[in-house]
């Protein structure tokens, strides 16, 4: 069976989620399966092409290609709020855009649910995101590299947030908090992949030229599993999501999360992680040692169940059901 992966990963859409989590899968069924995997080839007869993303250029390619066409649902219309410009425009598209799809992956029960909703008829099936716990582990090397590179102090507490700098994502709450604690180095990585059509766009890039000297922002890193070595606290405060692929990654490193309260969170991590919904909760939470060291001691192990090995398998059988009479 030939699988063509698709996703619009080209010039800053690299750094997004879905690319991320592409790429992850393609590699892992490309060395641990009999299927010939193929990247955004150009080929038109591949027996299922597997999209995580569906802008023009996917559109283009849905169009020439042939075989079964599946779609791993990252984006959602819920997420696109405080996100991007457009929003009703854009939200709008996402019920027609699904059924040009013959099969959609949904990744966690809020995505499942929302998809669902918008498309009954729709064939549907529940496969969450995995991390790769081979590259995702606790490195004290890249630990010292990150903080070499960034001139941060041994002793000083580093609390980090990997996510595009949006207001969905919490950014205003960052730059709030960070304000509270001067005396602790708050490091968010990622930048505006979307540009000018990303949500507040020109009051975001007003108030990061005017954060404190304890702010850091790195747009993009080489190598990210650097940032989450660096790290003493792992902090999204992201208000919806359909997965939260950065929590999987922060754990598989061995870092305690504080994360808002919200639902998608609670289904997917439990108790493996501290809740917040405010930032006074927030506040007194990164500053909680015991309860930090708590959770952090049992982070790694939960990543478990979502190591990308047991992620591809579960794709490569859905594959198979697809086109097999």
């Amino acid at each position: 069976m030939r699988v063509n992966f698709y996703v619009e990963d080209q010039l800053f859409f690299k750094y997004i989620g879905s690319a991320t989590v592409a790429k992850s899968l393609y590699r892992q069924i490309a060395v641990s399966s009999d299927i010939d995997a193929t990247w955004k080839s150009y080929s038109r007869t591949a027996d299922i092409v597997h999209y995580h993303s569906f802008g023009p250029i996917a559109a283009v390619n849905r169009r020439i290609s042939t075989g079964c066409k599946v779609l791993t649902a990252h984006s959602t219309p819920r997420i696109n709020h405080g996100n991007i410009a457009f929003v009703k425009v854009i939200n709008k598209q996402y019920p027609k855009v699904y059924r040009k799809y013959d099969h959609i992956i949904t990744i966690s029960k809020s995505c499942h649910e929302e998809v669902t909703s918008m498309v009954p008829e729709m064939p549907v099936t529940y496969i969450p995101n995995g991390v790769n716990r081979d590259i995702f582990r606790k490195d004290d090397r890249k630990r010292a590299a990150f903080r070499e590179e960034f001139g941060i102090e041994d002793d000083t507490e580093v609390v980090l947030t990997v996510a595009q700098q949006t207001p969905r994502k919490g950014l205003y709450d960052f730059f709030a908090l960070a304000k509270q604690f001067p005396e602790k180095k708050w490091v968010w990585v990622g930048g505006l992949p979307y540009g000018f059509l990303s949500k507040d766009y020109r009051k975001i890039r007003f108030m990061r030229d005017r954060c404190g000297k304890n702010v850091i922002l790195t747009r993009h890193i080489k190598d990210v599993v650097n940032a989450y070595n660096g790290a003493d606290v792992f902090f999204m405060p992201s208000y919806a999501e359909t997965f939260g692929l950065v929590i999987l990654e922060a754990l598989a490193c061995g870092l305690p999360v504080v994360a808002r309260d919200i639902p998608e969170f609670h289904d997917i991590f439990g108790d493996k992680i501290l809740y917040f919904a405010n930032n006074g909760k927030a506040a007194t939470l990164i500053n909680d040692r015991p309860a930090l060291q708590r959770i952090a001691a049992g982070s790694r192990d939960y990543t478990r169940s979502f190591d990308i090995r047991n992620v591809a398998k579960q794709h490569v059988e859905l594959y198979y059901s697809l086109v097999e009479p």
